[in-house]
């Protein structure tokens, strides 16, 4: 099939795009790489009349470290962010996720931002955000606002985002010194989203315990699941840590519904198995720095 007719508008600043969204409300759509929207278009699953293309908007693409925190431009693609210094160095376990996502024709064309604001509950930036605490900086008529990562996500691809915004850029805490982070998920075929995933990012101090850790995991729910009594069970704990009691901790209040490719049952259990082998990856990478 072909896309339904539209418009295509490609703005040269955030200013821009958001005037557009603004003009056009809900007959307009923001096309930030396409990896998600145009197979949508091609079967008609979405018609919108106006698209708005990011692909020309100056400084969507940048990426930086500064002192505690990480920014990576909404337009930043998976690729990019994979192999960009600032990220691999200062937010790893966004580094660590780029691989599981899509084939390299997608990781090539893809943006960080487009995923994120796709809000897909099986995919993994998401869960990074939320594991990391970072901030989605927005764009509208009013200026600029920051949304933490647990109030972006509301639902399966739902955001806190308003029609006439756009998403920025992504701000990830700094790693600290002996981070370790890991990703990792089921997913019935390579490329493939997750049948269920888990995200993890520990630092450790001075004498080699868990001073901050988050975990989050993703596929299992209708937005990314926030594992917090696993993460603070790992708080100031030592070599010496049971990584199946801090598992179970993962899953404890977790209840997947039935999909078409797996029970609920059988979700929680593989989302405790992905938390425990993130879990110590993420630590046996920290003890070694």
């Amino acid at each position: 099939m072909k896309p339904a007719p539209f418009d295509l508008h490609r703005p040269a600043t955030v200013a821009d795009a958001v005037g557009l969204l603004t003009a056009y409300g809900d007959d307009a759509k923001v096309l930030a790489g396409g990896q998600s929207l145009v197979p949508l278009l091609s079967l008609r699953l979405a018609t919108p009349a106006h698209l708005v293309d990011l692909g020309d908007v100056a400084g969507l693409d940048d990426v930086g470290a500064t002192e505690g925190s990480v920014r990576i431009g909404a337009m930043v693609s998976h690729r990019r962010a994979g192999r960009h210094a600032a990220v691999c160095d200062h937010a790893p376990l966004l580094a660590r996720a780029v691989p599981f996502v899509g084939h390299a024709a997608i990781r090539a064309r893809g943006t960080v931002g487009g995923s994120i604001a796709h809000a897909d509950p099986a995919a993994e930036y998401p869960a990074v955000c939320v594991a990391l605490g970072a901030e989605l900086e927005l764009a509208g008529p009013g200026g600029t606002r920051r949304v933490a990562a647990r109030d972006f996500f509301v639902s399966t691809y739902t955001t806190a985002m308003r029609s006439d915004e756009v998403l920025v850029a992504v701000h990830l805490p700094a790693a600290g010194p002996r981070r370790g982070a890991a990703v990792d998920e089921v997913a019935r075929r390579p490329g493939d989203f997750a049948l269920a995933g888990a995200a993890c990012a520990v630092d450790l101090d001075s004498d080699g315990r868990v001073e901050r850790a988050g975990l989050s995991l993703f596929g299992v729910a209708d937005r990314p699941w926030p594992a917090d009594a696993a993460a603070a069970a790992l708080v100031g704990t030592g070599p010496g840590l049971d990584l199946d009691e801090v598992a179970h901790l993962a899953v404890h209040d977790l209840h997947p519904s039935d999909t078409l490719h797996a029970s609920g049952r059988y979700l929680r259990h593989v989302a405790g198995v992905v938390a425990r082998r993130a879990l110590g990856r993420a630590l046996e990478e920290a003890r070694r720095g």
